[in-house]
């Protein structure tokens, strides 16, 4: 009798250990908050503004073929306590130099490129008489994302991270539904683009790079839920409806920044702008003509919310990536707070660098980093799939879901080399 009662004190445990609450939630929420910045705020609005719905395809297909090599990075994590960078390592010394190498070069343009489109809509919200240079409003919002982290580590940028992407699903939801209630009119005679050519072929492939954020992201959300395991215990099933309420979010967020470039510029007869900085602006000018000058605040609050949550996001993975190679390199039992800290410092420094040397080809360097993104998506893509294999046994419905991601993301990266190698016009 003693022993049944035990067991059911046991039971008892583990159900409470494994409940749902809001502090399940972490690495994939952060994973949604580092993916909707260049892919959902540029790409994604710019899709809706050049080619109306006819690209919201394109991002359900991303989002549907990327998601098993996501989701690998946390089945990895639970199934063996690591990473999926010391897996890499585990795999083969070469993969892992080259993913290292790749992050290294990566995180200062992507934290650079992040930093100057936030700064750029910072200038736009702040009043005129205040601050405009956008290399020192660049620098502000570097320093203070480094600050945050430096100081909070890991739980202040835990439960920052929710509090942001809470206000992001709201305020975009409510500045998706104005644009729908005053769409901007189309122009006489306007003729619809078509994106399904070659000629389209380079901007499709630099939305599906980023889209919902470039494959190497899943080892540092393979990072953040290490973390999470060591700070609040979470199980395999809690890390999994986490990292799916973050991955859905995500996807859910790009349809909506399609429709925002729907309603707000498809149509109007106004060439849009290609680059980054000078899109934000030109989107920004459109919707407030369109609806009225009072949403400003509404779509600039939006915006620097999807940007800065990124930006803060990626100074931490790539910093918390970099020292987990650091850490395999010299043989390490684990990181420490001061190799995360000299990482992200790194990406800061190196950012900053980059943007105040390069501030005029830092649109040519992100578009070429969404590009490379996608073309070695396949590459992650099959590393993660091989991995988690090798720890568990896939149904026979995951393992074909994954070949057939590997032969969607393999494809169209290999439609794009032979159009870039002249094969294909």
């Amino acid at each position: 009798m003693t022993k049944v009662i035990h067991e059911t004190k046991e039971d008892l445990n583990i159900k409470n250990k494994d409940k749902l609450n809001w502090r399940i939630f972490g690495p994939g929420i952060l994973l949604a908050t580092g993916a909707v910045g260049g892919s959902h705020l540029i790409s994604s609005t710019q899709a809706g503004a050049l080619y109306g719905w006819q690209l919201a395809s394109i991002i359900v297909l991303t989002n549907v073929f990327k998601y098993p090599f996501f989701k690998f990075s946390t089945d990895y994590v639970y199934n063996t306590g690591e990473s999926l960078i010391a897996g890499y390592a585990k795999k083969s010394k070469l993969y892992f130099w080259v993913y290292t190498l790749l992050l290294l070069a990566s995180a200062v343009i992507s934290v650079g490129a992040l930093s100057l489109l936030t700064s750029v809509i910072l200038s736009f919200m702040l009043p005129t008489s205040i601050l405009h240079d956008i290399t020192l409003l660049s620098a502000l919002v570097m320093i203070v994302s480094w600050l945050l982290l430096t100081l909070g580590h890991y739980k202040l940028l835990d439960r920052l991270n929710k509090w942001i992407m809470g206000t992001l699903i709201v305020t975009t939801l409510l500045a998706v539904l104005m644009a729908a209630g005053k769409p901007t009119a189309i122009v006489d005679g306007f003729i619809p683009a078509s994106p399904w050519n070659m000629a389209s072929l380079g901007f499709i492939v630099a939305l599906m790079g980023w889209m919902p954020a470039p494959l190497e992201f899943a080892a540092m959300t393979s990072m953040w839920t290490k973390e999470k395991v060591k700070t609040d215990h979470t199980t395999h099933r809690q890390g999994l409806i986490d990292f799916n309420a973050g991955y859905i979010s995500s996807a859910i967020l790009a349809l909506f920044f399609l429709a925002l470039g729907v309603f707000v510029q498809y149509g109007s007869g106004i060439p849009v702008e290609t680059q980054g900085g000078a899109y934000i602006t030109q989107l920004f000018n459109m919707y407030t003509a369109t609806i009225g000058d009072w949403t400003r605040t509404l779509v600039a609050l939006v915006a620097f919310m999807v940007m800065f949550g990124t930006t803060i996001a990626c100074i931490d993975g790539y910093g918390r990536s970099l020292a987990e190679s650091t850490r395999l390199i010299k043989g390490q039992e684990d990181i420490n707070n001061v190799q995360v800290v000299f990482w992200s410092s790194y990406t800061v420094i190196g950012g900053f660098i980059i943007l105040a040397f390069f501030k005029g080809q830092l649109g040519a360097m992100l578009k070429f980093a969404m590009i490379s993104a996608f073309v070695l998506a396949p590459v992650f893509g099959w590393l993660n799939y091989s991995l988690v294999k090798s720890q568990q046994k896939l149904s026979t419905a995951m393992t074909a879901y994954s070949i057939i991601g590997l032969l969607f993301l393999t494809a169209v990266a290999l439609l794009f080399l032979l159009q870039l190698v002249g094969i294909l016009a």
